[in-house]
């Protein structure tokens, strides 16, 4: 659904185009002049503007005029009568996307419309996918692996690997646990690649059906299935020039697979629906937290793909197997989470990362930082204690009793609703009870916020529960 403003003096067509653009599920403004219409712009900031060109107060002309002035992509479509058809032209020239001529079926309007808003989502969609890529050339002035912390010779020896691969095209295949940072992996040969100037195009696997997934890789022609309104550029199209990296390849179907394979091998592809046969220049990097090996062998996953994907093998440890890495992860992470949790501590107990060791960590670095987040919303002084740690970890009971026997005792829901109901009321309480601050502090919407207070039964006050 988009937003579209319609501004046309003629009351009975005006009211037409609004029925017929309400009947495609858009949200529809209509002003009948010119001066209204623009008001309406500014207040509205609507994807599309309908205006017809001849009007009384302030004419087609000076709406599109203004309209550029606020936003220079607006997409503007001219209404004009046919003895007017050379003024739409020249408004063309000056920045209309199109024109149509009075008086149209609803169909060419429908068409049109469209035609317009496909062309608005493509340029969003490349903007946000530029923006993305602008902050990564930004961390690429960095040192690649500043992100990828550790010293144990586990890790050195991964980012020797790193440091090799990246020069190369060649295809490279990121496999470990989950948490251990296969996607820091995969930025890092990217930012260190002669390709680092183009984009990075990140592809969840396991996110998506078969059917999206494909349309989300290969991209769509308009029409190709129910929904599909305009042609969309997939991924592998978009990252021409640049990485894309596969995560959790694993999880792709044989008919993906198999469509994955003629990418590798021919680097061609078409986009679902369509018969054009596209190119693309891409360094492909997969990760994946499964054993693919067994996955051929089980007949789940192709072989000709498995060794396709497996040239340049890096293999990530789980955290367990490098407990001297956890000194500096946790230095790491408390820096990097000072903003967003407003904590004071700036360090943690010896006694604190003597137990973070000897923790078995089966959601690696990933967990790691959310134990070390929970510990600074708890703590109320420069330094960590035990006492800020997750029950998990080794602290101390927490407000709900929760103890490590309590959570073998109990489901894992209950142990988490505990867990997150003990996060809310420290940070209710580090707002001195202001919700706004305490969403903030939790990086949650506020909605989500007050529906989690009313479960919950906090109240304003001490933070504490009502019981």
């Amino acid at each position: 659904m988009a937003k579209v403003l319609v501004i046309e003096d003629n009351e009975t067509l005006r009211e037409g185009v609004v029925q017929v653009l309400e009947r495609m599920d858009h949200e529809v403004f209509s002003e009948a002049g010119g001066e209204g219409g623009l008001a309406t712009f500014h207040l509205k900031s609507p994807d599309l503007v309908i205006t017809d060109l001849k009007m009384d107060d302030v004419d087609g002309m000076e709406v599109l005029r203004q309209v550029r002035e606020i936003d220079e992509d607006a997409i503007v479509i001219m209404m004009t009568a046919f003895g007017s058809i050379e003024r739409a032209v020249e408004a063309m020239k000056v920045g209309a996307f199109d024109f149509i001529a009075k008086p149209f079926p609803p169909d060419l309007l429908r068409t049109r419309v469209e035609r317009a808003l496909g062309i608005r989502e493509e340029r969003r969609h490349t903007e946000r996918l530029e923006s993305e890529n602008a902050m990564l050339r930004r961390d690429s002035a960095q040192d690649f692996d500043d992100e990828i912390v550790g010293d144990s010779p586990a890790m050195q020896r991964v980012l020797s690997r790193v440091k090799r691969a990246a020069g190369s095209d060649s295809t490279a295949f990121i496999f470990g646990e989950s948490g251990t940072g296969k996607e820091l992996v995969a930025r890092a040969l990217h930012r260190a690649s002669p390709r680092a100037k183009g984009p990075f195009v990140k592809v969840n696997c396991s996110a998506l059906a078969e059917s999206l997934l494909e349309s989300e890789l290969f991209g769509h022609e308009k029409g190709a299935f129910t929904g599909a309104h305009q042609r969309r550029m997939g991924r592998f199209e978009l990252a021409d020039g640049g990485t894309i990296f596969l995560d959790e390849i694993g999880d792709i179907s044989p008919a993906i697979q198999l469509k994955l394979l003629r990418v590798l091998q021919e680097r061609e592809f078409e986009r679902v629906g369509g018969e054009q046969t596209l190119t693309t220049d891409v360094r492909v990097v997969t990760a994946t937290n499964k054993n693919l090996r067994e996955a051929v062998d089980e007949g789940t996953f192709r072989e000709d793909l498995f060794y396709r994907l497996h040239i340049i093998p890096i293999e990530l440890p789980p955290l367990r197997d490098r407990p001297g890495d956890i000194a500096p992860l946790v230095e790491h992470f408390v820096e990097k989470l000072q903003t967003r949790t407003r904590s004071p501590a700036r360090s943690v107990e010896p006694s604190v990362l003597s137990k973070l060791q000897k923790y078995s960590w089966p959601g690696n670095v990933r967990e790691l930082e959310n134990v070390i987040e929970h510990a600074l919303v708890f703590a109320d002084s420069e330094i960590i204690s035990s006492a800020d740690l997750p029950p998990m970890i080794g602290g101390e009971s927490s407000p709900s009793g929760l103890d490590l026997g309590a959570v073998e005792a109990r489901s894992l829901p209950e142990v988490l609703e505990d867990l997150e109901r003990d996060l809310i009321c420290a940070a209710f309480e580090k707002a001195d009870g202001v919700k706004t601050e305490t969403a903030r502090l939790l990086g949650i919407k506020a909605s989500a916020l007050y529906y989690k207070l009313e479960k919950y039964g906090i109240e304003e006050g001490d933070g504490e529960a009502v019981t």
